[in-house]
């Protein structure tokens, strides 16, 4: 093991907190800042596949239903998506705690209610895991990814159906979903930010629906090239969100899993998050793109039934 070395990382989101855990049991001095009042996302689905339990083994408990497969309804098609592996449901705010925990069971300190203004002074090496609005990613002048807005909410009914249902929207290639929780149902939009609202809003009138303990948050997706010896990101800090669900935790822990394999060599890391995820960001792109153009308007070119591997589609 390389000598102990005294790190920041910032935010404690699950990437963050994920780190200060696998860090400190590895030996090294971690300190997590976080700007909440308390650990745990609130705007998120928690939709997860299987590979969260190899990361997080710990979270098997936390599994509120199982997914299969999802319906993509299109005007004049509806697709049915497979999964080489099951999704699981599990609450994120949950799954953020439970992770905290482990960290600091491992030694990590976590410190709350700390809204940083300057990268913290006298540590060796910090870590920007603090969402899609990275403060630390500002401070590298690192190119913004694109932003969409994610907005959900919940009707309290239970339903333990096997299959998500989305529904697809031309003018700004988002999509409102609904996920069955077990519990409650949730229904949500990722879209453009300044068409999100009025689009869930227009759906949900026409459904009949009506939304409680709405919340939103604003979601970066797209890795864009750095180097630092010193500083890195992780996770969502770095624009990692799937192209075509903006789901970023599986995703996440990758980035997490090729930083702990090289810590604490940053330029190799960063090396590697490059190596793996431009490649598919320009090909997960164009085939968004592609299934969007098909589906509104040549829809009996795409097929029926789909089988896919969920985080990464098929493998590269």
């Amino acid at each position: 093991m390389s000598k102990s070395l005294n790190t920041a990382i910032i935010g404690a989101g699950i990437c963050g907190l994920y780190l200060a855990w696998k860090l400190s049991e590895k030996g090294h001095k971690i300190t997590v800042f976080e700007k909440k009042k308390e650990i745990g996302k609130q705007a998120c689905s928690g939709l997860f596949s299987e590979k969260i339990l190899d990361y997080i083994p710990q979270s098997r408990h936390l599994i509120e239903n199982q997914i299969d497969y999802t319906l993509i309804h299109f005007p004049k098609k509806t697709i049915k998506v497979s999964f080489s592996e099951k999704f699981l449901v599990i609450n994120h705010s949950e799954l953020d705690k439970l992770v905290a925990g482990l960290a600091e069971k491992a030694g990590a300190e976590i410190i709350l209610d700390n809204q940083i203004k300057s990268l913290p002074s006298g540590f060796d090496r910090t870590i920007g895991c603090d969402g899609g609005q990275s403060f630390v990613r500002k401070t590298l002048n690192i190119n913004e990814p694109n932003f969409s807005l994610g907005i959900l909410g919940f009707v309290h009914n239970k339903d333990n159906s096997n299959f998500v249902e989305t529904w697809p929207q031309k003018s700004g290639g988002g999509f409102i979903w609904r996920i069955p929780q077990g519990k409650q149902v949730e229904y949500g939009i990722i879209e453009k930010p300044l068409r999100a609202k009025k689009l869930l809003k227009e759906f949900l009138e026409k459904q009949g629906i009506g939304l409680r303990d709405i919340k939103s948050e604003m979601i970066a997706c797209g890795f864009q090239k750095f180097s630092n010896p010193d500083i890195t990101l992780c996770g969502e800090a770095a624009g990692l969100t799937k192209p075509w669900s903006g789901g970023g935790v599986i995703w996440g822990l990758k980035s997490c899993e090729m930083l702990l394999k090289h810590f604490p060599h940053f330029l190799k890391h960063q090396e590697v998050m490059k190596r793996f995820f431009l490649p598919r960001f320009i090909l997960y792109n164009i085939i968004n793109k592609a299934v969007y153009f098909f589906g509104f308007n040549f829809p009996w070119v795409l097929p029926k039934k789909v089988k896919i591997q969920g985080d990464y589609l098929f493998k590269l």
